[in-house]
């Protein structure tokens, strides 16, 4: 039992990283009688705009979260991105703070080298061959060693930034420079990975909670440069594939272990599954789950915080989404077309609120539903398409 929020008896769920999904996040647990605190690294963040609270501050101070964190005394951190100060989770988890899912799954899903080593050297999980590399030259070395074409990646960054494939010697600089901007932390290592030929690639929706663990019907996604532009569900997929694609996400996400839900992104191959990342939080692929389940990927994951039962999940219709991405940088814009999407039939618009636009920012998506997933990614599309940035 407790209080309402804004009152002695409130529990608090303080949102590390407060984007699109975080404001989701923010509005499930809000339904629920949560106090929610938003914070990220810029002003007026998605979640803020919904929160309770908020704090502006550099995510990877850990001495400025550890503030923020013990002023604010959270039942739950619920980090909604990649780019924390993990260690100091790890301290305050170890002081008795509720770190969702736990510590340790945001310390190694927070770059690349952790959580693949952890997948294929560990468990044994199917992925891509791989590399890591320091320099130029160790990735010079490690493309000769993976084979061309190759996939070229930071070990940690948000929204396929910095990611690019290399199909010849002399796009490896390039290649190098382009992971360089993207990467987060001020980390100068990248991982190579052998460049896999695929079926499709999914997001299985993992949910870790008191009734044990829950899957949600496959979602298709397509991705460019790292980033997804549309996704759909369900995705069509064998038995066999459905059956090995649950035992790989069991298997990594006990190891992560907590409650919660996961995000396991998986390639599928004529020769099987392969494991290819994990988000310990909603996924961004995840979203169709709006307007195709009774329950969003964000009420799942509240719940499973919160230490509710998970029901059976239902979904009650194909879905799809399809993104608006900006492609400039600007702080006085407007997002026209939204009366044109909506017009379409079983169409819905999600604005984001973004303060600025950056160049393949996603800025807001569409959602619809149909008869069919095919049918489904018709409608999304076209009212993606409607959407439009307006720059001042």
């Amino acid at each position: 039992m407790y209080g309402s929020p804004l009152t002695t008896n409130a529990r608090k769920l303080l949102l590390l990283g407060s984007g699109e999904l975080g404001k989701e996040v923010a509005l499930e647990a809000q339904r629920l009688g949560v106090e929610t605190i938003a914070v990220d690294r810029y002003v007026n963040a998605p979640a803020m705009q919904v929160a309770h609270r908020c704090h502006v501050t550099d995510m990877l101070d850990g001495a400025a979260i550890r503030r923020i964190i013990e002023d604010e005394k959270p039942d739950f951190i619920v980090p909604e991105i990649e780019a924390i100060a993990t260690e100091t989770l790890i301290e305050l988890e170890k002081e008795g703070f509720n770190v969702i899912p736990t510590a340790r799954a945001a310390r190694l899903t927070m770059d690349r080298e952790g959580i693949r080593r952890l997948a294929a050297e560990t468990l044994g999980l199917p992925t891509a061959p791989y590399q890591f590399a320091d320099s130029l030259d160790e990735l010079k070395l490690a493309v000769k060693e993976i084979g061309l074409p190759c996939v070229i990646k930071p070990i940690m960054s948000s929204s396929g930034k910095g990611q690019s494939v290399c199909r010849t010697e002399e796009d490896i600089e390039n290649c190098w420079n382009y992971a360089m901007e993207g990467g987060r932390a001020k980390k100068a290592r990248i991982i190579v990975e052998g460049f896999i030929t695929f079926e499709s690639e999914i997001t299985l929706l993992t949910i870790r909670s008191v009734s044990g663990t829950s899957f949600c019907a496959p979602i298709g996604h397509v991705q460019k440069d790292g980033d997804y532009i549309e996704s759909w569900q369900p995705h069509a997929m064998t038995t066999e594939q459905i059956k090995q694609a649950e035992e790989i996400a069991m298997r990594i996400t006990d190891e992560l272990g907590g409650f919660g839900l996961y995000g396991v992104e998986l390639f599928i191959t004529q020769d099987g599954v392969l494991f290819s990342e994990v988000s310990p939080r909603p996924h961004d692929t995840g979203m169709v789950t709006m307007a195709s389940q009774d329950l969003s990927e964000f009420a799942l994951h509240v719940r499973a915080i919160l230490g509710f039962p998970i029901p059976t999940i239902r979904l009650l219709t194909p879905a799809a989404t399809h993104t608006l991405k900006a492609d400039r940088e600007s702080a006085s814009f407007r997002i026209g077309g939204v009366e044109e999407a909506l017009a379409l039939p079983n169409t819905q618009v999600r604005v984001f609120g973004k303060p600025e636009t950056k160049v393949g920012r996603r800025m807001a998506v569409a959602l619809s539903t149909a008869g069919s997933a095919d049918e489904a990614r018709d409608l999304a599309r076209q009212a993606a398409e409607s959407l439009h940035i307006q720059y001042d």
